[in-house]
């Protein structure tokens, strides 16, 4: 049984209409929430429980929100009015709940950063008058270096799937993409037929937040799309996809079995696929090529202003920690090679 809050279904139309934040960072935030109310309410919490709205619940809050700044008194509920009189202590008592499941520093971050947008987004809509978040540090972060694989391991990872079958030439095309671009998977699997200029050797990316890019499509990965569509085409098994695409320019790029669109999750499912054909580490992920590609583009030299902006990054900062890996792999160079390096 999910308890009801009305400000966390306003809260999240806030973030999905006005601050056009993802479905799935939405949903993140709102998890971390109804995290927060299972403590106020007295509830027990277990890690790995679905904390997600049932449809039911879900059914009511599907539009924009309206512009009304308040709660509804009439509709509020008893943990409304507990979260909107939260306090610091009330919001060190539930970090330290956190602290008995043995949460990693990174995941507690989090949850802080959750609860400090959410009472950032009260105060500014007038429902408290102060914020309990002002007094709450966010813990010492251990710093991860984005994890990439060498050029031969991108190389024999392309090689995997059969490209004489349809959805086959689909996975090749969506590996080369992906290592091609630096897409992440959900702009990936968001880019529509008339997403790809192939007279200029582009594609129209929708990013985080609404932004849109434009982004350098390299020869291997423009060849694989043509090869791909080429295919699916003529494929029996796509006659509906053949014609809503002629119909429908916007009609999605890459497709499932089904002739819908594909998605992050099955994307993953077939690099996992890969990787096992490929005897490649199970952990890499979608997002590995994405650090790849940035890590590969600084090792040969690119400007980081210019991988920022194909990144989609919108601070530099963010892009600065890919430098890091180029200087340790420098770092190696140099104490392999030069004599006098190490003793």
């Amino acid at each position: 049984m999910h308890t009801k809050t009305f400000l966390i279904e306003k809260f999240v139309h806030y973030l999905r209409f006005e601050r056009h934040f993802s479905p799935y960072t939405a949903r993140c935030y709102e998890a971390d929430l109804r995290q927060f109310v299972e403590y106020l309410d007295g509830g027990t919490f277990v890690p790995g429980q679905s904390l997600t709205p049932t449809a039911a619940e879900r059914a009511a809050w599907q539009a924009p929100a309206s512009d009304e700044a308040g709660i509804d008194e009439a509709g509020s509920t008893e943990v409304d009015r507990i979260m909107l009189g939260a306090d610091t202590v009330t919001i060190r008592g539930f970090l330290a709940h956190l602290d008995t499941f043995g949460y990693s520093p990174a995941t507690v971050a989090r949850k802080i950063a959750t609860l400090r947008s959410f009472y950032k987004w009260q105060l500014r809509s007038n429902l408290v008058s102060t914020n309990p978040m002002i007094l709450i540090r966010t813990p010492k972060q251990i710093k991860r270096l984005p994890k990439a694989i060498s050029p031969t391991d991108v190389e024999t990872l392309l090689t995997m799937p059969e490209q004489r079958d349809t959805l086959g030439a689909r996975d090749r095309a969506i590996l080369e993409t992906l290592y091609s671009t630096g897409v992440r998977v959900s702009e990936l699997v968001d880019l529509n037929r008339n997403d790809l200029d192939v007279s200029e050797q582009t594609m129209h990316v929708r990013g985080k937040g609404k932004k849109q890019r434009i982004v350098p499509l390299g020869t291997h990965a423009l060849g694989a799309i043509k090869h791909y569509i080429t295919l699916l085409e003529p494929d029996s098994r796509f006659i509906r996809v053949r014609e809503e695409a002629q119909k429908r320019p916007d009609y999605a790029l890459f497709v499932n079995k089904n002739g819908g669109r594909l998605s992050s999750r099955s994307v993953r499912r077939k690099l996992d696929k890969y990787l096992q054909m490929a005897g490649l580490d199970l952990t890499i992920s979608p997002h590995t090529l994405r650090h790849s590609f940035a890590t590969h583009l600084l090792d040969n030299g690119a400007d980081l202003r210019a991988v920022q902006e194909l990144l989609g990054h919108q601070s530099l900062s963010t892009t600065q920690v890919y430098t890091h890996m180029s200087n340790m792999k420098m770092q190696d160079t140099y104490n392999q090679a030069h004599p006098r390096a190490v003793v």
